[in-house]
């Protein structure tokens, strides 16, 4: 199972965790969760006029042997208008390619920030992959 919890977080807001979303799903091929704007397909949804999260900007996928990856999906601007890291839990954030994945090992927790290239707000997407 994949367990992630999101905090939307703006300036002085920093820390807090009101409005924390949660969603989860078994680790079954062909699984996924979805976060961004679009509350027709993801599951976890910012704001809607945060426009530096597109509308369907993280795609957690379950491949055929169980095993979770995260894939920041490519939006219709070349240029993204966010960053995204990723920090497993122990470790350094590493950055996230536009377009790009990452491996989730099994048992392995951490959390993905999408930082906003112009202001001090960031969707914050904790996850545990449960084995």
């Amino acid at each position: 199972m994949l367990e992630l919890t999101m905090a939307s977080v703006a300036g002085a807001d920093a820390g807090a965790t009101a409005g924390m979303l949660m969603a989860d799903a078994p680790s079954e091929p062909g699984a996924v969760l979805r976060v961004g704007r679009d509350r027709n397909v993801c599951r976890l949804a910012t704001p809607d006029d945060w426009l530096f999260v597109s509308r369907v900007h993280l795609e957690f996928r379950c491949g055929q042997d169980g095993a979770w990856s995260v894939f920041w999906l490519r939006g219709s601007h070349d240029e993204p208008s966010s960053e995204v890291s990723l920090t497993l839990t122990g470790g350094r954030p590493q950055p996230l390619e536009y377009g790009g994945a990452a491996a989730l090992a099994p048992g392995a927790s951490g959390e993905i920030v999408v930082l906003d290239r112009t202001q001090a707000r960031s969707v914050n997407v904790g996850f545990y992959h449960e084995v």
